[in-house]
């Protein structure tokens, strides 16, 4: 058997029906056989410090089962000899009698792929290939058209359900999807439950999203959060309101939330999430001087720009207490994969993955973000966050609604940034010291020195010119 890295094993371990909740058994090593289809995690009890061996096993249709799961090991050398035999075979599992098979995600059959799928099939994204791979695999119960719709021209939805699963078997949910929809069930080990329905925010006209030109940020401040953009938001959202998921039993009196992310216009995620807070809370941020400093202020708005007679402030009254809370991720891309999968330890030779964008600024009467400009692979960037690697949950914010009939708790998804009214004031909780507003991710040749975050746009240009740079 050979050594299973960490990083590797929690990306695998999405499979398990509570993903990182281990409970008072965390694994503390892990192996895998020669044929990359099992995999032995030996345990260890915090109370009783006895081991225990979790053997995952493949399903002939590549699907991960949890074959067996030993306890109350008394030496570590007897879990390893127990692991070491148990990876002796590398047979696959029948899929079960009355279940289908998963169908494999590429495999076209015949099908023409959109253009994002044919990125996939490049050197330069083999590791996000396969990491939404194993997320597809590890979904509890998939449409049975996820994978051609995956292929052809709705990548990005589905890819939006992937990462939302990442992030909830990352924080130790109990993932389960039992009925047609919401699209999730999610409960916590403690107790609290919720459901979460997956949404789009997508284009009036779709568009081809490789190679298309990046529609910029408004340069006017309330057309930024009451403009365009937070009209797709309301329409988005609205679309969905209307089908009074909380009206059905399984969901009745329970938290319920909608999860959104957004492609309307081609990289306008990177800027759109303002427009989200204009659209749910209705104020537009402005600043004013107060005894020679300038601090931020707001501006309450009752409409969204335009004719259209939408108004603003979704979390105003009680007119949507249905609603518990918005959950929102401005990473939900490509991009996203290629950096979980470098900053786990998986590198492409001849590539460098570098990422650029604002961090949060905690600091009081802060405006605006802090620069950076960072090579994923690097000991600085990894060393952002606890895990080591970037978390799947470190941009997941859950904006919550003030007169909700059920609260959404914030122990549901602990390791998110949660935003939420008190006395007045909206205020943040957040799991990591490192948040990032806004960020984008470029594929540059290894040997292509890192360019400071000041000379990006020249930087750009210039490698352009020379056909040494991809995005």
């Amino acid at each position: 058997m050979t050594p299973l890295p960490e990083p590797l094993f929690s990306i695998l371990a999405l499979s398990l029906p509570r993903g990182h909740d281990f409970g008072d058994e965390p694994p503390i090593e892990g192996w895998k056989n020669e044929a990359d289809n099992a995999v032995a995690a030996i345990t260890c009890s915090d109370k009783s410090k006895k081991f225990g061996v979790l053997l995952m096993r493949r399903r002939k249709d590549g699907v991960w089962v949890v074959e067996s799961h030993s306890h109350n090991i008394s030496e570590l050398s007897e879990a390893r000899s127990q692991a070491e035999s148990s990876l002796s075979s590398d047979a696959l599992l029948d899929v079960p009698p009355g279940v289908s098979p998963r169908p494999s995600l590429f495999d076209l059959r015949g099908r023409s792929p959109s253009e994002m799928f044919k990125l996939l099939t490049q050197t330069s994204h083999q590791g996000a290939a396969w990491l939404l791979n194993q997320l597809y695999l590890a979904l509890p119960k998939p449409d049975r058209n996820w994978a051609t719709d995956c292929q052809t021209e709705n990548l990005h939805t589905r890819l939006w359900e992937a990462l939302l699963l990442a992030c909830f078997r990352e924080q130790g949910l109990m993932v389960s999807q039992l009925h047609e929809a919401p699209d999730f069930r999610i409960e916590n080990q403690s107790g609290p439950e919720g459901w979460v329905e997956a949404v789009t925010a997508n284009p009036p006209v779709r568009f081809e999203h490789v190679g298309a030109k990046p529609v910029g940020q408004p340069r006017d401040t309330r057309e930024l959060f009451l403009g365009t953009a937070a009209l797709r938001f309301a329409k988005t959202l609205g679309s969905k309101l209307q089908r009074r998921y909380d009206t059905l039993p399984h969901v009745s009196g329970k938290p319920f939330a909608l999860a959104i992310a957004d492609f309307h216009a081609p990289s306008s995620m990177v800027w759109s999430r303002e427009a989200l807070l204009g659209y749910l809370y209705g104020n537009v941020p402005g600043t004013e001087m107060v005894n020679g400093i300038r601090v931020a202020t707001g501006t309450d708005a009752e409409a969204l720009m335009g004719d259209t007679g939408f108004s603003a402030g979704l979390f105003r009254d009680d007119s949507h207490s249905e609603l518990s809370a918005v959950i929102f991720s401005n990473a939900c891309t490509v991009g996203k994969l290629n950096r979980v999968s470098v900053s786990s330890g998986r590198k492409v030779k001849g590539l460098r993955y570098v990422r650029l964008g604002k961090f949060f600024d905690r600091r009081e009467n802060a405006l605006e973000g802090i620069s950076f400009c960072l090579d994923v692979a690097s000991e600085e960037y990894r060393q952002l966050w606890p895990p080591e690697c970037e978390p799947w949950s470190a941009e997941m914010e859950v904006f919550h609604n003030p007169f909700a009939k059920h609260e959404f708790p914030h122990m549901l998804l602990p390791e998110a940034t949660h935003w939420y009214e008190n006395g007045g004031d909206m205020e943040c909780s957040s799991h990591y010291a490192t948040n990032i507003l806004w960020s984008q991710t470029l594929i540059l040749n290894a040997n292509c020195p890192l360019p400071t975050y000041e000379a990006i746009p020249d930087y750009l240009a210039n490698l352009a010119k020379t056909r040494k740079t991809g995005i």
